[in-house]
């Protein structure tokens, strides 16, 4: 019997590490490629301890995250706050933020795009030294 077309499991889907990341291994869950979503793209990410995003902004695309395990340090537009299981945080489009993992156990958390990212370099902009 073949699989439904638009469920997705954790397990086929091939992780890869983002760039302006370390530590950080990605799972695009809901996608273009695979179920076929134009509006909006899920992303699953498991950062390690010390893991993270560097200070960046998405031009033109909001993001939201939902904390599955561990804890982490946020900041965008300069407003700091943890984050533990259970919270959500949101981005609006173009804001500088960052993400730091602040457990001793990795990070699981939901990504939210809209519109999609799609790793495209074009969809972010890092802050100036």
């Amino acid at each position: 019997m073949s699989r439904p077309r638009f469920l997705v499991r954790e397990s086929d889907i091939e992780g890869y590490s983002p760039a302006n990341h370390h530590g950080t291994v990605n799972r695009r869950l809901i996608s273009a490629a695979n179920v076929g979503a134009r509006h909006m793209e899920v992303v699953l990410g498991t950062l390690d301890k010390g893991g993270g995003a560097l200070p960046h902004a998405h031009p033109g695309m909001e993001q939201a995250c939902y904390l599955l395990e561990g804890t982490a340090e946020v900041e965008v537009e300069g407003e700091c706050f943890g984050m533990e299981p259970g919270d959500t945080c949101f981005f609006p489009e173009d804001s500088m933020h960052v993400f730091r993992v602040t457990s001793d156990t990795p990070v699981r958390l939901l990504v939210i795009y809209s519109p999609p990212y799609a790793e495209n370099p074009a969809r972010v902009r890092r802050q100036q030294p």
